[in-house]
């Protein structure tokens, strides 16, 4: 008898490893304000050759876009998987009232919304993603996941931090939405880090993060989220690698446009991004667990400058492809089949991609907005969505698009449209509405009945 109860055990146990020892580690580095054409392998003003390899060595789509090309919404969508329209989360968090900002309160008090004087349609966007929605960490710890955040949140305050939103431990979180410097004092409004002595904040939180995965000792998968502070503004580079680029004859951007903060300061800083990547992933070889981690990388919207090919950036036109295009690999060792991607995808698909990463069924979880990319990358295949992907914010007339196939409808509060063929017009500077009204009319149709289904109808152009 007690052989047989031995056996059993052994079975259960010799199962439960293996579903352990299939199951991935992950790594997700988040960049802030990272545009598609800022590392290497794009342009050759900057050099980024750690995040170049990552490219060579895994899937590399070519058309990824944000959901809402902005700090605090395109967090809340790779967090929740739900579009940030759905979310009611449109602009970045804002809890002052500088420059005419209204607050809304809570029935605790609490400033659960605001609105700004410059959005046509008054939208009255929330502080904080509510604690009802299941999060990416909550997900995944059903499957057994252990889960560090490293970095800006952005998306709640005390209450709403990561912490709060399933994940095991947090590192370097504040309310800010930005650093105050890159070096210290880091944050005026937060103790977070205040040991560092003259380290650069993306080098302090590299150097946790390399602690995590050094120390790390559970008999479970892990998930180290990555969200940098860096290459947001203030534009302050690494010491060293601004001298770098200034040696090499880098100087201010000709499309800067009058923004403060000089281009060999923000080649700078992708720079100091690569060099994260780089170190993590030397630590995870050193560890041995390389070729059972998975390494995702993206950017929450456009630069703060624009490159060429594309129109718009962060600030300017920015659901246009400058704007809202970003870099996005993923890499499984034995899993990926390397190499360029053109599937049209979006930051909704990164949630269901863990879960099902993770073993788990995406299909149990309402109203998520995006797809698993699992079969996609595993072949190397070309995504067929079935429908479009929708881009989304509340700032200034310009405010959803809607892209479908080559093309893109790009839609303002005035009712004003605009028709591109991205394909052909990857500059966005060839409008053909005019010659193609059943497309518009075809698009907008679309964009209509999604504005309905995610309930912002009421504050649309389109209606």
């Amino acid at each position: 008898m007690k052989k047989v109860i031995g056996l059993a055990l052994a079975f259960v146990l010799s199962s439960t490893l293996a579903v352990a020892k299939t199951q991935p580690n992950i790594v997700l580095f988040f960049v802030d304000d990272l545009g598609w054409n800022s590392l290497g392998y794009r342009n050759s003003e900057f050099e980024t050759p750690n995040i170049d390899q990552l490219a060579k060595d895994g899937i590399d789509f070519q058309q990824a876009y944000v959901a809402s090309p902005t700090c605090s919404p395109s967090r809340s969508t790779l967090l929740t998987g739900k579009h940030p329209a759905r979310l009611k989360m449109v602009r970045h968090v804002r809890t002052d009232t500088k420059k005419g900002v209204k607050l809304i309160h809570d029935d605790m008090g609490r400033p659960s919304h605001h609105i700004i004087p410059g959005d046509p349609a008054q939208f009255p966007s929330k502080n904080w993603v509510d604690l009802e929605n299941v999060s990416y960490a909550e997900a995944l710890k059903e499957h057994g996941y252990y889960n560090v955040f490293l970095g800006k949140w952005h998306i709640g305050e005390e209450g709403f931090y990561p912490v709060d939103q399933g994940f095991d431990r947090q590192i370097g979180t504040t309310d800010q939405g930005a650093p105050s410097s890159y070096y210290p004092d880091y944050f005026k409004t937060s103790d977070e880090l205040a040991d560092s002595e003259d380290q650069y904040l993306t080098d302090r939180l590299t150097d946790e993060a390399i602690g995590v995965i050094e120390g790390y000792d559970k008999g479970q998968p892990f998930m180290i989220s990555m969200w940098y502070y860096n290459v947001h503004s203030p534009n302050q580079g690494r010491k060293d690698l601004v001298e770098r680029y200034k040696k090499k004859g880098m100087t201010d951007h000709p499309q800067g446009k009058g923004l403060a903060g000089k281009i060999y300061d923000y080649a700078a800083q992708v720079t100091a991004v690569d060099e994260s990547v780089g170190r993590v992933r030397a630590a995870l070889e050193e560890k041995g667990i390389a070729d059972n981690t998975v390494i995702i990388f993206t950017s929450d919207q456009g630069s703060l400058f624009e490159f060429p090919p594309y129109r718009g950036s962060k600030r300017v036109d920015t659901l246009c492809e400058g704007g809202a295009r970003v870099p996005f690999i993923i890499n499984w060792p034995g899993v990926t089949k390397s190499g360029p991607n053109e599937s049209v995808v979006q930051t909704t698909d990164i949630f269901p991609t863990l879960v099902e990463m993770a073993g788990g069924n995406p299909k149990k979880y309402e109203d998520l907005d995006g797809v698993s990319l699992v079969k996609t990358f595993k072949r190397n295949k070309t995504l067929k969505r079935g429908e479009p992907i929708y881009g989304y914010r509340a700032y200034q007339d310009l405010y959803a698009s809607v892209r479908e196939g080559d093309w893109k409808l790009l839609a303002y509060r005035s009712g004003a449209l605009e028709l591109y063929n991205v394909e052909k017009d990857r500059e966005e500077q060839n409008e053909v509405a005019k010659q193609h009204p059943e497309k518009v009319q075809e698009l907008v149709m679309k964009l209509a009945a999604w504005e309905r289904e995610v309930e912002v109808d009421q504050y649309s152009g389109v209606q």
